[in-house]
C-alpha cells in the first residue's frame, strides 16, 4: 500500500520582478513567463535606476546592449548607456535588491561576465545566462 498522494503540485506565489531591455519583442516574451506576477520593464538605464531605488525584486533580469549601435559592436564608450552601468549603480548601492536573483541574459558575452564580476563584488546571487537559454532557466528557478 502506498501513501501520499502523486502528481499534487503546490501553486507558487507570485513574485517581483525587474527587466531591464530596450527590444518589445523581448518584452512580450517576459510577459508571457511572468503572466501572473508583477512585472516592471525599463528600457533606459535612469529608468531602471528610479525602478530599482524605489521597489523590491525577486528576480532581476539585466541586458547589456541598450541602443541599437551597441548591437554587434565592441567599439563604443558609452557604459553609463549599458545594462553595466546598472551593475555598477548595484555594487555602489548594496542596500538596494540585495536579497534578489540577478540573471544578466545578454547575448554580448563579452559584455555579461565583467556584469556579473561587478555585481559579485556586493555579493549579489547573480548568473550570466545568454537568452537562448533564459527559458530553461525560468521554469528551473520560478516554475509554476
Amino acid at each position: 500500500m502506498r501513501l501520499g498522494i502523486l502528481g499534487v503540485k503546490a501553486e507558487r506565489s507570485p513574485i517581483s520582478v525587474f527587466i531591464l531591455d530596450d527590444d518589445p519583442y523581448r518584452h512580450a516574451w517576459f510577459k508571457r513567463r511572468f503572466e501572473k506576477d508583477r512585472l516592471d520593464i525599463a528600457q533606459t538605464v535612469e529608468e531602471a535606476k528610479r525602478l530599482l531605488a524605489e521597489n523590491s525584486y525577486d528576480a532581476i533580469f539585466l541586458d547589456h546592449d541598450l541602443l541599437p549601435h551597441h548591437y554587434g559592436s565592441d567599439e563604443h564608450n558609452d557604459y553609463e548607456n549599458t545594462g553595466y552601468a546598472i551593475a555598477e549603480f548595484l555594487n555602489e548601492h548594496p542596500e538596494l535588491q540585495g536579497a534578489a536573483t540577478i540573471i544578466v541574459h545578454t547575448r554580448n558575452a563579452d559584455a555579461a561576465i565583467p556584469m556579473v564580476q561587478k555585481l559579485r563584488e556586493s555579493g549579489r546571487n547573480v548568473e550570466y545566462v545568454p537568452f537562448p537559454m533564459l527559458d530553461f532557466k525560468i521554469k528551473k528557478y520560478w516554475e509554476r
